[in-house]
């Protein structure tokens, strides 16, 4: 019954946009053989595993449900724990160690610091799915976060994008008004600097970031230098990621949506996952960390606590329609029947506090910051929504961004559209590394003769065919490594240390040491098997060992 309300609220949707939801197993109308498909990727920023309607979510994005719902889900897509790792994955099909960003930049240690590997920068002869794809004929476009380097030479530009609008930093106001040197001089997270086709440009204060990056994508792709050749568009919102701004019409649609508190959210998502069968019915979820009783709060801070849900919700939301707005472009454009959407977020929901020198009362009067009710949401207000909301976003799974656990890197995914054989949620083990190795695979037919090395597997196969279970090897391993935290995953093992410095932990001692779980069993890392199988334990840590030699991994001299 689920399973046909889906399908007849999909095919619903996706009147009138050229693409169609295929009966399970059923092969939708695919692009002719001569003509390679236009490839659109999207990712957002921070947004929680069932933030979406698609993988549980409440929030209205339609847009991105219809094109879930024609497509395939991945319920088992992993990211890094943070931005510009995953981004440098994303676009390399490398590890992020590999592609030079090691840590985050803002974020290197002493001990790391000059290193092969930590250069704080995608490296400058690294090939990029833009690079691969302009070399075969493409004309490739983006528009929004890149924070991979801020050097020209560093740039979109320098790395095969013919047109690009980006955001070299990790977070900005979403309305622009941090672009000064008084904001610049803060310290990390706090002030913005752009650059246009490679040069340093502003962005137009008043604008919301949303609606400016998708503004861009449409006008690049709109180009007359675009004309008759296939597209790869890179659409990088920065949206959901703090700090919560939204445009007050957005907010009102969500008004008392909230006041029953992160927990309650939490098992109404938790409930609704069950039911699309994103999530095992009988799952345990990780019991949540440092969220305060919503019940022991006063009714002003219980308020002030919705209201930043609220208006996180409105940031997803007009996403969403911005989503809407390109997709109604390309339909104009006669292109969307002929384009492959990739959809994924860059890790797990932000659990933390944000840019540490906001907090400070002098520095936000210095500022102009507003935290006032009244003014939440505006763009002199500076907030994130906390612990709470953030393992509401990532239930079932263990902790938020930041950490290695599935609650950091495991992200809502989707491909949906041209060659899409059919609709339906695989719970195939996939990966960010995936995405190069698809694009090329889609717009080679298959024919990867001279691309550049990729350890991702390509996803086409599984597009083409609902009987493929899995596009890896049941020994083949993931490693991960970031803030010292450690992980490595094969088949349905996976050992971790979840252990990093930054963000602020919330880490017991009883952390502090490998963890063995078994995600097909247990995939809200609740039960440690480590002691019960001490030989399954072992052997995955010599595995992660291998990993970290292989890409170089400098791990603290005082980390265990």
């Amino acid at each position: 019954m689920v399973k046909r309300r889906l399908l007849g609220a999909a095919l619903a949707l996706l009147a009138g946009t050229g693409l169609t939801a295929a009966p399970d197993g059923a092969r939708s109308p695919a692009a002719p053989s001569h003509q390679r498909p236009n490839i659109l990727l999207i990712v957002a920023d921070d947004l929680g595993y069932s933030d979406i309607g698609a993988f549980g979510g409440e929030i209205a994005t339609p847009n991105l449900d219809r094109l879930a719902q024609a497509g395939v889900r991945f319920a088992d897509f992993h990211a890094a724990p943070a931005c510009s790792p995953t981004r440098a994955m994303l676009l390399t099909g490398r590890d992020h160690h590999a592609a030079g960003l090691g840590t985050m930049a803002e974020f290197t240690d002493p001990a790391q610091r000059g290193r092969p590997g930590y250069e704080g920068y995608l490296k400058l002869k690294m090939p990029t799915i833009a690079s691969a794809l302009s070399a075969r004929g493409y004309y490739t476009a983006m528009a929004g976060k890149w924070h991979l380097g801020y050097a020209e030479k560093q740039s979109p530009k320098a790395h095969g994008f013919a047109r690009s609008f980006a955001l070299l930093d990790g977070a900005g106001n979403h309305y622009g008004i941090d672009q000064t040197a008084q904001w610049r001089s803060v310290g990390i997270g706090v002030g913005t600097q752009y650059r246009e086709d490679g040069r340093l440009t502003t962005f137009p204060e008043g604008a919301y970031s949303s609606d400016l990056f998708t503004e861009k994508l449409i006008g690049y792709l709109a180009s007359p230098a675009r004309a008759h050749r296939p597209f790869f568009a890179y659409l990088a919102f920065t949206a959901p990621h703090w700090p919560l701004q939204a445009p007050a019409e957005v907010v009102a649609k969500y008004a008392g949506r909230y006041d029953d508190g992160p927990m309650a959210l939490r098992e109404r998502r938790l409930a609704r996952m069950k039911e699309l069968g994103i999530v095992p019915p009988d799952v345990r979820p990780f019991q949540p960390l440092a969220v305060e009783d919503w019940h022991a709060l006063s009714a002003e801070r219980r308020r002030i606590e919705a209201r930043k849900m609220e208006i996180y919700a409105a940031m997803v939301d007009r996403l969403d329609q911005n989503v809407g707005r390109l997709l109604a472009s390309l339909s104009r454009s006669g292109d969307l029947r002929n384009t492959i959407v990739v959809f994924l977020s860059d890790n797990g929901p932000d659990g933390g506090g944000g840019a540490p020198a906001l907090h400070d009362p002098q520095t936000q009067a210095s500022l102009g910051i507003d935290n006032s009710l009244a003014n939440m949401g505006r763009a002199t207000s500076f907030l994130t929504y906390g612990a709470g909301w953030a393992q509401a976003g990532s239930a079932p799974f263990n902790r938020f961004k930041g950490y290695v656990t599935e609650g950091g890197t495991r992200v809502p995914a989707f491909i949906s559209g041209a060659g899409v054989a059919w609709h339906g949620i695989s719970h195939a083990l996939t990966h960010v590394t995936d995405v190069m190795s698809t694009a090329l695979a889609l717009a080679t037919g298959g024919n990867r003769t001279k691309a550049p090395v990729t350890e991702g597997r390509s996803l086409v196969p599984l597009l083409r065919d609902a009987r493929i279970a899995q596009v890896r090897r049941p020994d083949e391993a993931i490693g991960e490594e970031l803030f010292f935290g450690r992980s490595l995953r094969e088949g349905k093992w996976k050992v971790v240390y979840p252990a990093p410095t930054r963000p602020p932990t919330m880490l017991g001692s009883k952390d502090r040491h490998w963890q063995l779980y078994d995600l097909s069993a247990d995939p809200g890392e609740t039960r440690d098997l480590a002691a019960e199988r001490p030989d399954i334990a072992a052997r995955l840590v010599r595995r992660w060992e291998d990993y970290a030699r292989r890409n170089r991994v400098v791990l603290h001299p005082a980390v265990d």
